[in-house]
């Protein structure tokens, strides 16, 4: 019997998949086709539900609960004239994932009547399962209920599954005693935060900001292989990861494949897959060829925080669910192939003001330019003061095969800016005992535009070793991985950046009220700022040696494993942050940090799980196979007379198998049994740690050493896994 492998080489070979995409001749015409916009709003709902709807959605104001029918009426009847019979609310546990439960319009009266209902109540609220979602110890198995809530400021939507339509409700997911289950409700929170914080402090420069919106742009990485190449790799469908494979011959050393031209195959399932996205309002404007050979990357046009989450979270799926219809398998788990660069989301921030102002964009008076320093110096003071937290908020299994791979920033976190904004500071810094005079042109207009050129995209380059680079207009936050919910980490930069710059108007206002004129006062805590937050600042290459030497030098952290980064969400520090501006309470971080390990625990211990299982039946079977053959072979060599020069060879080959397969089965025994310690152990950090530290640490590459090696000697024909050249180069 043929193996998977083979079998899924042939089907590849004699009829490669073959998908009818039907072309978009104007984006336009389908973008938002199966949302529930304002502009769809206006033709479903009466001028107080609109009205109402419309407030919610642009100013934060509640929604009265007597709206609540008029707009679930009119959110049924758009529904039902494009086919949808029922719908869910769509939320966003703290698996990673989004979940739904779909409940269908259908009812029956009293009298047994059959109708078609959703009313306000069901717009509003729903009530899933608790106890069946992570939750960290703040609900117990026995204690079930749970809740979703709307909400309105993320617009309702259309899922098209095969012939199925079903009407999605974005929602919060909250305990029955008030704390939050999911990763939406602390970045609302954190959202919240960061306008009432921003406006305060643009109110020195312009009283007609009443609203910032903190805007994201986040660049999607995934790889995409084969599927039925990748249904032939157990631990690819367990873990979304190869744990053996030795490296090809050619990788990406050729540097051909980055900006190469797209395969028509990938490129048919690239446009299937923006299709439904632009249906359902991802404004998805690139697409490319990434670094890997068979690495490739979308990004869309920034929106605001919540929606650009929403988004993401939305194409992940419909890239997951596409690419079946195409044969095609999406990875998007941060190293699925050792030896090649692995993928990231980078999560390009900003802040919009009402006014229309970017206030990370050099502006072209003295007052904007003021204005920007001031929130580009506030965002470099919250990076340096809670480093250790965002660190936090990147952590996780996946992520730790990349973070400092030399593919990807490093641990440590730091942040680039250009020589010409470091010039900029340190004008700033050295400005001989923080005096600034009203009169002194030089620093009070701070002339930025015309000290940097026009091109600053261009200028300030774009340092790819940077965890947390400027680039012109926004930060780029390049450390997030690929598979992450991009809430959690947008959720630590606006807290963060929302406590800074409660702290900055208080310093500022402190120095006003003692007689300093505004200008003076803001630029004297920018300079503050400036010389405290210095050492996070880095310009060079983050994946050299020297830097990781540098950085411990200025006592920056380079915390490179998942289980002790998670610490820093449960220090006094991040308690205090975090309660101050209403994000988690104390036993919601304390839950999430639980929840966080158990995670990393099951994902390192499912990936021992399969290493272990395919090296007894995949590796151990093909390698005596063969290794049966070569004695054999040898042994009819000597029955025919002939000496050993002749079969010294095989004799080598022989003893390297054996070798081989001796430590293998030595480390995957001693691996079961650290992993058996390790599961005795009942503190949920300590238990991290020993499958950090003992299982994964002193195991998993011991293993993959030797079955990699087995691989370059084991005859093809008798090899169960697909190999890296079969699965990256074959389309």
């Amino acid at each position: 019997m043929q193996s998977l492998r083979f079998n899924a080489l042939d089907s590849l070979a004699s009829s490669p998949a073959e998908v009818n995409v039907s072309g978009v001749s104007k984006i336009t015409g389908i973008f938002n086709e199966n949302v529930f916009t304002l502009k769809v709003a206006r033709q479903f709902l009466s001028d107080e539900a609109y009205k109402s709807l419309a407030a919610s959605i642009k100013s934060g104001k509640k929604i009265d609960r007597s709206m609540g029918g008029q707009i679930a009426n009119g959110v049924k009847a758009w529904a039902e004239s494009k086919g949808v019979t029922h719908f869910t609310h769509w939320f966003q546990p703290l698996t990673g994932l989004s979940a739904e439960k779909h409940d269908s319009f259908f009812t029956l009266k009293g009298d047994g009547t059959p109708i078609e209902e959703f009313d306000g109540g069901a717009l509003i609220q729903q009530e899933p399962d608790a106890s069946s979602f992570p939750s960290g110890g703040l609900r117990a198995t026995f204690e079930a209920r749970g809740y979703t809530a709307w909400d309105p400021s993320s617009p309702a939507f259309i899922m098209e599954i095969g012939q199925g339509k079903t009407l999605c409700i974005p929602t919060i997911f909250v305990s029955y005693t008030g704390e939050s289950l999911d990763a939406k409700t602390p970045l609302l929170k954190a959202l919240v935060a960061i306008e009432k914080a921003a406006v305060d402090v643009c109110q020195y420069f312009d009283k007609n900001i009443t609203r910032v919106t903190p805007t994201l742009g986040w660049e999607q990485e995934y790889f995409v292989i084969d599927a039925g190449l990748a249904n032939a790799r157990p631990d690819l469908v367990l873990t979304g990861r190869t744990v053996f494979g030795h490296a090809p011959a050619k990788g990406q050393q050729l540097e051909d494949h980055y900006f190469g031209t797209i395969p028509e195959r990938v490129y048919a399932f690239m446009r299937d897959f923006e299709s439904e996205s632009y249906k359902l309002g991802i404004p998805l404007r690139t697409r490319h060829n990434e670094v890997a050979p068979a690495q490739f990357e979308c990004a869309p046009i920034f929106e605001e925080v919540n929606i650009a989450v929403d988004h993401n979270l939305l194409l992940m799926d419909i890239m997951t669910r596409v690419a079946k219809r195409h044969n095609l398998k999406v990875l998007l788990h941060e190293k699925p192939f050792a030896g090649i660069n692995g993928s990231g989301k980078h999560n390009n921030w900003s802040m919009a003001t009402d006014t229309g102002v970017n206030l990370l964009a050099p502006g072209k008076t003295p007052k904007t330019n003021l204005m920007f320093l001031t929130f580009f110096v506030n965002t470099i003071k919250a990076l340096h003061d809670y480093a250790d937290i965002v660190r936090a908020s990147i952590a996780s299994a996946g992520n730790d095969h990349r973070l400092g791979a030399n593919e990807a920033p490093p641990a440590i976190i730091s942040a680039f800016i250009g020589k010409y904004l470091t010039q900029v500071l340190e004008q700033v810094e050295t400005r001989v005992g923080g005096k600034f005079d009203e009169q002194d042109e030089a620093m009070l207009k701070l002339d930025i535009h015309k000290s940097i050129p026009e091109l600053m995209l261009d200028n300030t380059d774009r340092n790819r070793t940077s965890p947390f680079a400027f680039t012109g207009n926004k930060f780029e936050f390049r450390a997030v991985g690929s598979a992450a919910n991009c809430a959690t980490n947008m959720t630590v930069i606006n807290t963060i950046v929302a406590e800074t710059l409660k702290t900055f108007k208080k310093d500022v206002d402190a120095l006003i009220d003692k007689g300093e004129k505004k200008e003076v006062a803001i630029m004297q805590i920018i300079q503050k700022y400036v010389v405290e937050s210095k050492k996070v600042l880095f310009e060079g290459d983050g994946y050299s040696e020297a830097w990781a030497n540098e950085a411990e030098k200025r006592g920056l952290q380079n915390v490179k494993t998942t289980p002790l980064a998670l610490d820093a969400y449960v220090t006094e520090k991040a308690k205090k942050l975090f309660a101050n501006n209403d994000i988690y309470s104390h036993s919601e971080l304390e839950a999430r940090h639980e929840i966080m390990l158990e995670d990393y625990i099951k994902k390192v211990q499912i990936e021992a799980r399969i290493m272990g299982e395919l090296a007894t039946t995949f590796i151990f079977p093909s390698a005596v196979k063969y290794q049966n053959i070569l004695i054999n072979n040898v042994k009819g060599l000597k029955d025919a007379g002939l000496k050993e020069p002749a079969y010294a060879n095989q004799v080598q080959l022989l003893e390297a198998i054996s070798n081989h397969i001796s430590i293998l089965g030595d480390s995957v025994e001693k691996m079961i049994e650290e992993r058996k310690v390790a599961n005795e152990l009942t503190d949920t950090r300590a238990k991290a740690i020993a499958y950090c530290e003992k299982v994964k640490g002193q195991y998993f590459d011991v293993i993959r050493y030797h079955v990699d090696k087995l691989e370059l000697i084991v005859d093809d024909a008798h090899w169960l896994l697909p190999k890296y050249r079969e699965m990256l180069f074959l389309r």
